[in-house]
This record gives structure tokens, sequence and C-alpha cells, in this order.
């Protein structure tokens, strides 16, 4: 799977260069993005390890997210079938 874009500096920056710098729970996301990117398709999202894989609803509806902690959630758009963007760090709880 692609991720096109990371909108989250500090995950853009530990993505690209492997710094963790300014993140929380750096394995773990670690694991989570070489869980994405090794998804065959969007689908695959969903298949055990998935990390929380969920829709959000509402006005966040559209948005689908991966639980990092019990609050910090790594959100996405679907762009296409293997691919994802805006991946962005937030709690939005």
């Amino acid at each position: 799977m692609e991720i096109e874009t990371i909108r989250h500096k500090a995950l853009r920056k530990f993505v690209e260069t492997g710094k963790a710098k300014g993140l929380i729970e750096p394995a773990r996301i670690r694991d989570m993005i070489a869980f994405i990117l090794a998804a065959t398709d969007f689908d695959a999202l969903g298949t055990p390890p998935n990390f929380g894989f969920h829709p959000l609803t509402g006005d966040r509806a559209g948005t689908f997210a991966l639980t990092v902690t019990r609050n910090w959630r790594m959100t996405f758009i679907k762009t296409g079938a293997d691919s994802i963007a805006d991946l962005d760090l937030e709690d939005y709880h």
C-alpha cells in the first residue's frame, strides 16, 4: 500500500529518516507504518493484527484511524484501492 502524503511534520520526518523526535510510541508507530506499507489493499488494513482500524463518523466521515495509544490515533483518508493520504497523528478525543 502506498502512503501519498503525511500531514504530521514529526511523523513525516520519522518515515523519511527514522528520527523519532517529537513522536509518542515510536516503536509502535514503526510497526504501524510497516503494517500499512505491507498491506496489499485497503481492505487488508482491517485484517488482524489491525491496530484497532476503524472508520470515523460524523463530521470526520471518510476518515479512518489506527489506534496508537488510548487517545492518540493515526488518521488518514482512502485515495484508492491501494493508497492512502493525509496520514496524521492526532488526539481527537
